[in-house]
């Protein structure tokens, strides 16, 4: 009777002690980076804020979360001691870390770390002004290829109804069998193109149809100038920040700008521990220049100012370029690792946690949270305007065909009133007499000899 009564006692003891674990609010550091941890009135939310919410309700416990004391992540001192949420977990300040915090062979050694909950890894952002280098065809951006397409075509169309046109005019060619025609296809060509060029090219048309045809060239030669002189002065960038720059290499081969990182970060311990060459002439540059910066706002501030480029991890470099539309991540990513929770050696607790975070990868929540927190908020990238498109164009090629179909139509009025004048003093049909000019004016090398002939008569 003793014993059952012994019995049911330590097990009512038991229960109660593990209940009183259970209840048991797990402090949590935490330190403020947007989109992790965020301030929202009296309350945390951000990537970290879910994932933590998440991870408590498939392990089972509660939580208390509380900011960083130094806003530090963690890295150890000459005499050895850590500082940052690192420290606090160390020194049994807090029972967990949970934020953007790289699992590092150092860290692991004085602290456990779970799985990693988000891949990264380290790479540049820079205004894209400095990103973006000039190329050699660029005068030809303003327009795309079938804009380009579309003015040859009107150029060469230009050319031939000036050539029709002066050949048919009377005014222009009044005896086609005596007369030189000024306005060959090659001369036309060129008239056509001094026109585009604003320089001119003489002799104009005399004949009303040809002058016509010129004119609504010239406007629509100056309307097409404007606009590709317009568009070609918007995307042009200052000659100071024409520097391409597309990876580290490129970075550490110049000295046009600065660049550094966050003071004390794992990625300023990557460049010191690293035997690649370009690494190093990094890592003796900061070193040399002292140009660290504190918190991953000023990275992102020095940044957007010009002439700085901020090294760092790269999803919170993508994070940035989300939010500032001028700035941008280059492509090139070294040193892959992994954010991790972190909780002392030994935590019962960890290997729960592990299990956790793969669930919620398996899932796709972590994908979700991704894409919930790293919504981009660039509509459009304005850093260069787009290129005009044909049918943005359409008005002005309109003008141009109207006036060519004109100008083209007037000069064989021209010709049929002459040949009917010709036809009454000549006694002839009007329709033979028309048909004679036109074998004559459009027949090149026909119309050629005569004046051939007449000038070896002179001779």
């Amino acid at each position: 009777m003793l014993f059952a009564f012994l019995l049911l006692s330590s097990g009512f003891f038991l229960d109660l002690v593990v209940c009183t674990a259970a209840q048991t609010e797990l402090r949590i550091t935490t330190i403020k980076q947007e989109p992790y941890t965020m301030s929202k009135g009296s309350q945390l939310e951000g990537f970290c804020m879910d994932l933590l919410s998440e991870v408590a309700k498939k392990v089972g416990f509660k939580y208390k979360v509380k900011l960083v004391k130094d806003s530090s992540y963690g890295r150890q001192d000459d005499s050895g001691n850590w500082n940052g949420m690192i420290g606090e977990v160390l020194r049994g300040e807090a029972d967990l870390a949970i934020a953007p915090l790289t699992l590092t062979a150092a860290r692991e050694k004085v602290v456990s770390m779970t799985k990693p909950f988000m891949q990264t890894g380290i790479s540049i952002l820079l205004r894209k002004d400095i990103s973006d280098g000039a190329g050699f065809f660029d005068f030809l951006t303003p327009f795309t290829s079938e804009t380009w397409i579309g003015i040859l075509i009107a150029y060469m169309g230009t050319a031939a109804s000036i050539c029709i046109a002066s050949r048919l005019s009377p005014c222009e060619w009044s005896e086609a069998q005596s007369e030189g025609n000024r306005f060959s296809f090659l001369y036309s060509l060129w008239y056509t193109a001094g026109a585009l060029t604003l320089q001119g090219a003489g002799p104009h048309p005399k004949a009303l149809s040809g002058r016509v045809i010129c004119s609504s060239w010239w406007l629509f030669s100056v309307v097409l100038l404007a606009c590709y002189f317009s568009n070609l002065s918007s995307s042009k960038t200052p000659e100071s920040s024409q520097l391409t720059v597309k990876g580290f290499e490129d970075l550490a081969s110049q000295d046009t700008i600065q660049y550094s990182c966050l003071a004390g970060s794992s990625t300023l311990a990557f460049f010191k521990n690293s035997n690649n060459p370009v690494y190093r002439r990094i890592y003796e540059h900061m070193e040399r220049t002292q140009s660290f910066v504190s918190s991953m706002d000023e990275g992102v501030k020095r940044a957007k100012e010009g002439n700085f480029a901020f090294i760092g991890e790269s999803v919170s470099l993508d994070l940035a370029a989300a939010r500032h539309c001028e700035l941008v991540r280059v492509h090139e990513v070294i040193g892959m690792r992994g954010y991790s929770i972190a909780a002392p050696i030994g935590s019962p607790i960890i290997k729960n946690l592990s299990v956790a975070v793969l669930q919620l990868s398996e899932a796709g929540e972590l994908a979700y949270l991704r894409s919930k927190w790293w919504a981009s908020s660039c509509i459009a990238d304005k850093a260069k305007p787009a290129a005009v498109q044909p049918h943005r164009l359409k008005g002005m090629f309109l003008v141009l065909a109207l006036g060519l179909g004109l100008g083209t139509c007037m000069a064989f009025l021209e010709l049929t009133f002459k040949s009917r004048r010709k036809a009454a003093e000549q006694q002839k049909s009007c329709c033979t007499v028309l048909t004679e000019e036109l074998s004559l004016r459009l027949k090149t090398s026909s119309a050629n000899k005569p004046q051939e002939n007449a000038d070896k008569e002179k001779a």
